[in-house]
């Protein structure tokens, strides 16, 4: 039996973050925007609804719901701006997730809790100035010091970089494997802003996403206690991908959320404006506009429903999670540009959201794995030359 019908849990928290996002971000967001100014006082808010938290389980300070919850969360707050999925996605979907998937039990106690409770923001340091979808690449190091690792390295393109309190940092334990780019010498830690050594800076100028904090933050001799370390050594870049699996799947319902914002602005501005004697809307090539925009809103839905779905019944996911947000990033970009067309002069102007829903939607296209990743990593699993592997499930079986 297939069924696609909400649980009024669902249904309820639908109706909690669009009122949220309604009232406390919508009629602020164009001068955030316009001032890029980061608005840190919003995620208290959030975290007064536990949505910062919202599928973790209760017993470490979430909400305990399921992962169509966290895609119904991150498809509301991008349909009014893109910096607050941006925050779910790192915090929630990089970090917390992972913690709970990997951390220890005394891990979970000092960080998952505050952060799943909102008292503490939390992101992920993988990407760095020079190793982007090259992991392997990258250059930062720990080096063992009896009951510490003293950690050096630089990261980049870090969403909630000077402003989050705790990070997961990606680097080499093992200088032989770097050398051979061998993954398996790569391990994850636990930074704190306050650790020695620690220095972060905000990148200015963005085409988008504006209202969001994004920078670079870097670690020079810093010591972290070896209870920080997030697994065992070597299994840094297993993590990492899990954690990017987890952040895709808040990226596609995220640019779902684009899709739906690009259609109802079109479909409201149609209904209104006038040219040769009668409403665009009635023009048939605005009709097409919009009616592209509605199936593509209808089939990105779909398959970010279904990859949740798939991690709700701890299946194998990474394929449909994958196609999720190549789908739905790629589709959100077109749906914002048609909706600039629909808009006329007028779509160019900030007068209209739909000017920052195209800025804000490149980048989904190029974090948690490019557009072009994503491309062959779906062509190699329909060639046979990619296989999906188990799903390592992250959370307790939910009530049906």
């Amino acid at each position: 039996m297939i069924d696609f019908e909400l649980t009024e849990d669902h249904k309820a928290l639908i109706q909690t973050v669009r009122e949220f996002a309604r009232k406390e971000v919508a009629p602020y967001i164009k001068e955030w925007d316009e001032k890029q100014h980061f608005e840190r006082g919003i995620f208290e808010k959030m975290a007064a609804l536990n949505l910062l938290g919202v599928c973790i389980p209760e017993e470490y300070g979430g909400a305990g719901f399921d992962y169509i919850s966290l895609g119904l969360v991150c498809e509301e707050l991008e349909a009014v701006d893109t910096f607050l999925r941006v925050a779910m996605s790192v915090h929630t979907g990089l970090n917390s997730l992972t913690l709970y998937a990997w951390g220890s039990e005394e891990q979970k106690q000092k960080y998952l809790v505050p952060q799943a409770k909102g008292e503490k923001l939390a992101t992920y340091g993988l990407t760095e100035p020079g190793a982007g979808s090259d992991v392997v690449g990258s250059r930062s190091t720990a080096r063992r010091e009896g009951d510490e690792y003293v950690l050096n390295g630089e990261k980049m393109w870090i969403s909630l970089a000077d402003t989050a309190d705790n990070f997961l940092f990606f680097c080499w334990t093992d200088e032989e494997k770097r050398r051979n780019r061998d993954h398996s010498g790569m391990s994850c830690f636990i930074v704190e802003r306050g650790f020695k050594g620690f220095t972060s800076g905000t990148i200015h100028g963005k085409l988008g996403i504006r209202a969001g904090n994004t920078g670079y933050f870097s670690l020079q001799d810093t010591p972290v206690p070896a209870a920080n370390r997030v697994g065992e050594e070597g299994e840094g870049f297993k993590i990492a991908m899990f954690a990017l699996e987890q952040g895709r799947y808040t990226v596609a319902a995220g640019a779902t959320g684009v899709i739906r914002a690009s259609r109802d602005a079109s479909v409201a501005y149609a209904l209104d404006r006038e040219t040769f004697g009668t409403k665009i809307a009635n023009h048939q090539l605005v009709k097409q506009k919009i009616a592209e925009m509605e199936a593509d809103y209808q089939m990105s839905h779909l398959l970010w429903l279904r990859a949740g779905y798939l991690k709700n019944t701890g299946q194998p996911n990474g394929r449909a999670t994958s196609l999720a947000k190549w789908q739905s990033t790629t589709r959100s970009e077109k749906a914002a540009s048609m909706a600039i067309e629909v808009h006329g002069a007028n779509g160019y102007s900030n007068d209209y959201p739909v000017e920052r829903y195209l800025r804000n939607c490149k980048a989904a296209i190029i974090y948690e794995g490019t557009r072009d990743i994503h491309t062959l990593m779906q062509a190699d699993w329909a060639l046979g030359l990619k296989k999906e592997k188990p799903a390592r499930k992250t959370l307790p079986a939910w009530k049906q």
